[in-house]
């Protein structure tokens, strides 16, 4: 532990912890020192940490503060790591498992795993929607309902659009999608109807509405990760692989969707949009 460190601090054995009502165990309840930081200063805090010495020195006070040596440097756990879970489980056999070809395009491969479904879905999800009064529509919905006639890509396009606007407004303020272009999100599903009258539908994923998030590139929108300074700094020329492979599926790009600033995060508060 060094030679000038004081003697490390022994844990007990999680089993011989008390966490009863009536336990004595001492708990100590650190005064966390995180200030939170956004949008330039992020930027800032990342060089002042990529410095050579002067990171390093920052690292440990912010450790230190934080009493992180308490709890790793200046421990003395006697038990072992847990590499695997403590709690019986049951190993549940794959069905329906298809291997599939890997020179298969993506719509291609798309049809291969849609035959791995059971023929309807709508049985596993029932009891659920009785219960709620909520229906869980699956891409095998969509797809079952462009075919027949029921609806198109166009009708359902038309609706998601109204509600993004809606949501959006003042009397929500949800802000769930970064950027949205509804001329750009109905000539897709322009497409996706016609080519779903011709009986030629690329696969079940066409006219089914996506969200990207906005850390994958996604043409014609930019990429901002949630902050203000990234677009800028980095434009946005092509389809990322993921995105380039839905859209070749048919898929209905819909915009980009709100996210933590730079997926620092899980609340997926952001103030910067």
């Amino acid at each position: 532990m060094g030679l000038f460190s004081s003697p490390a601090k022994v844990y007990k054995p999680a089993a011989d912890v008390d966490l009863g009502p009536g336990s004595d165990e001492f708990y100590i309840s650190p005064n966390v020192k995180a200030p939170r930081v956004a949008g330039l200063l992020v930027k800032i805090f990342v060089w002042i940490l990529e410095m050579p010495i002067v990171g390093q020195i920052v690292l440990y006070i912010l450790k230190k503060d934080n009493l992180i040596n308490k709890l790793v440097s200046d421990a003395d756990i006697p038990e072992p790591p847990l590499f695997t879970a403590t709690h019986s489980w049951e190993d549940i056999p794959e069905q329906n498992v298809r291997l599939i070809k890997p020179d298969l395009s993506a719509a291609e491969r798309v049809q291969e795993a849609a035959g791995c479904l059971p023929a309807r879905l709508e049985a596993t999800l029932a009891a659920g929607a009785a219960s709620s009064g909520l229906k869980r529509w699956t891409i095998r919905d969509f797809a079952d309902a462009y075919s027949s006639g029921e609806t198109t890509p166009v009708q359902v396009a038309t609706r998601f659009l109204a509600a993004v606007k809606e949501s959006s407004g003042p009397d929500l303020n949800m802000a769930f999608f970064i950027s949205c272009d509804p001329e750009d999100v109905m000539r897709q599903a322009e497409e996706s109807t016609r080519r779903y009258q011709r009986g030629a539908a690329l696969s079940a994923l066409d006219g089914v509405l996506v969200a990207v998030k906005d850390e994958m590139d996604c043409v014609p929108y930019p990429t901002t990760g949630g902050t203000r300074w990234l677009a800028a700094a980095r434009r946005c020329e092509a389809d990322a692989a993921c995105v380039a492979q839905l859209r070749a599926c048919g898929a209905v790009l819909a915009g980009k969707a709100n996210m933590h600033e730079l997926g620092a995060g899980t609340s997926g508060i952001n103030p910067q949009h």
